[in-house]
């Protein structure tokens, strides 16, 4: 499954529905977010029936305070529509897959 960009206004089709969704919420200066980018290209090549959604909390501050976010990279993953597990900071690949198969 491609990695996806989602907005305040596409966030609710693209998070609140079925299945899992791990959801990065970042920042284009953020040197962290930047280092778990290709961690997260890993992860979608690697988990079956996961997808993949980034917000970039710069353009999208609603979603962002929406959840809590105080810091970035924050991961959230959603499991049908709801916020299940929450990670602050640069995760492992190895980390986030453990995250993310627990709520599969």
């Amino acid at each position: 499954m491609a990695i996806v960009n989602v907005s305040d206004s596409s966030f609710k089709a693209e998070v609140e529905s079925e299945g899992t969704v791990l959801v990065d919420f970042w920042a284009p200066w953020c040197g962290p977010c930047k280092m778990i980018a290709p961690v997260l290209e890993e992860l979608d090549k690697e988990v079956d029936a996961l997808k993949i959604a980034k917000v970039n909390v710069d353009d999208n501050p609603e979603s962002a305070a929406r959840f809590g976010v105080m810091s970035i990279p924050t991961l959230i993953v959603f499991k049908d529509g709801q916020p299940v597990d929450k990670v602050v900071g640069f995760q492992s690949k190895d980390a986030l897959k453990n995250v993310v198969t627990r709520h599969q």
